[in-house]
C-alpha cells in the first residue's frame, strides 16, 4: 500500500482520539480527526469524499448504501467495536469496502452495566431533577422510593442483563428476566426468576433493557408493553434506542402510564436540540455514555491503529466482511 492514505477519523466528541493511539505509526498517513457527527447525508459525503480509509468511533455516523455509492475513494471502514450496525454490509461488500472491527477491551469491560445501574438509581431517587431543584433554591420537591424489596426486571439476560441481575440482587431486589434464549435454569442459576413477555412488563418496577438492535428487537417495545407496565415503573434503556417506539415512549411518559424512563440511546444521536424528551421532567437522559470510557476508547482506537496498519500493508485483519478480500477495490 502506497504511503500518503488519507485517513478520517470521526466523531472523537471529548477530542480523545489523538492522543489515544500512536498514529503516526501509520508511515506517511494524512490524519484528520473530528469532532462531530453529520446527520445530512450531502455534507457527510462532501467531508469524507477525500479519505481512503475511516476510523469510526462505534456507530455514531451511519453509513447507509446511500453515501457508501457516493464514496468511491473509501476503500477501509476501521470500526470499533464488535458490531458495525450503523454501515450497510451488503452495501459495503458489493462496493469492495474492507470492515474491520476491534477486538478485546480493559480487564474488567462493565461501563455499560455500571452507567445502566447509575440511571437506575439516578431515575428512582430523582437526582438530576433535585439537583436542579437546589440551584433554583427549592428543597425536597419529590419522593422516593428505595430499590430493596422491589422487583427489577431484565429484558435480555446474555452479559449486561447478567451483571445487572448481579447489581440487582446485591441491592435486595428481587429480579425477573425474559430473553430470547433465557431458559429457567439460566435465570435460576444467577438468581432470576425467568418470566414470560408480559409478566416481565407487568411486574417491573424497574425494567431494564439489555438486547442488541436486530431485525427481531427493533419496535419490540410499543404501546401495549406500556399498558402493561406500573404507573409507578421505570424504564431504563442502554441498549439501542430503536428497540423501543419512540412515539410510544413519549406518551407513555406525557401521560403519566409510567413514572419515568432513564435513557442513554435514542433513533437519532446526537439527540436534536428540539426533540420533544427534552422538555420531559420525569427523564434522566445521558449522551451515549455506556462504552464511552478512557479505557475503552483507548483500546478502541489502539486496535483500530493496527487494523488500519495491516490494510496498508495488504494483508487485513479482523475484517467484518471477509467475502469483500476476493474483490477490494
Amino acid at each position: 500500500m502506497a504511503n500518503g492514505v488519507k485517513i478520517a477519523v470521526l466523531d472523537d466528541y471529548v477530542h480523545f482520539a489523538e492522543g489515544a493511539a500512536d498514529w503516526a505509526s501509520l508511515p506517511g498517513a494524512q490524519i484528520d480527526f473530528f469532532y462531530d457527527t453529520l446527520l445530512d447525508q450531502d455534507a457527510l459525503v462532501k467531508r469524507l469524499a477525500p479519505y481512503e480509509v475511516l476510523v469510526t468511533t462505534r456507530e455514531r455516523t451511519r453509513f447507509p448504501r446511500g453515501v457508501l455509492e457516493r464514496l468511491p475513494n473509501l476503500r477501509l471502514i476501521a470500526g470499533t467495536g464488535g458490531r458495525q450496525a450503523n454501515v450497510d454490509m451488503d452495501a459495503a461488500s458489493e462496493l469492495g469496502i474492507v470492515v474491520c472491527i476491534t477486538r478485546g477491551g480493559p480487564t474488567r469491560g462493565n461501563s455499560t452495566a455500571e452507567l445502566a445501574w447509575a440511571l437506575v438509581l439516578g431515575v428512582t431517587r430523582h437526582i438530576a431533577w433535585e439537583d436542579r431543584q437546589m440551584r433554583e433554591g427549592r428543597w425536597q420537591t419529590r419522593l422516593a422510593e428505595g430499590l430493596g424489596g422491589r422487583m427489577l426486571g431484565i429484558l435480555g439476560m446474555g452479559r449486561l442483563g447478567t451483571q445487572i441481575a448481579k447489581y440487582g440482587n446485591f441491592f435486595d431486589m428481587d429480579v425477573i428476566a425474559w430473553g430470547p434464549t433465557l431458559n429457567a435454569q439460566r435465570a435460576a442459576a444467577n438468581g432470576v426468576e425467568f418470566v414470560s413477555w408480559d409478566e416481565l412488563f407487568s411486574r417491573s418496577d424497574v425494567l431494564s433493557i439489555h438486547v442488541p438492535l436486530t431485525d427481531m428487537s427493533r419496535g419490540w417495545v410499543t404501546a401495549r408493553e406500556f399498558g402493561l407496565m406500573k404507573e409507578s415503573a421505570f424504564l431504563v434503556n442502554t441498549a439501542r434506542g430503536p428497540i423501543v417506539d419512540e412515539a410510544a415512549l413519549l406518551d407513555a411518559l406525557r401521560n403519566g402510564r409510567i413514572a419515568g424512563a432513564a435513557l442513554d440511546v435514542y433513533d437519532v444521536e446526537p439527540l436534536p436540540a428540539n426533540h420533544p424528551l427534552l422538555s420531559l421532567d420525569n427523564v434522566l437522559l445521558a449522551p451515549h455514555l455506556g462504552y464511552s470510557t478512557g479505557g475503552t476508547l483507548r483500546n478502541f482506537f489502539a486496535e483500530s491503529v493496527k487494523n488500519v496498519a495491516a490494510w496498508m500493508q495488504g494483508a487485513p485483519v479482523n475484517v467484518l466482511n471477509e467475502e469483500v478480500l476476493s474483490k477490494r477495490r
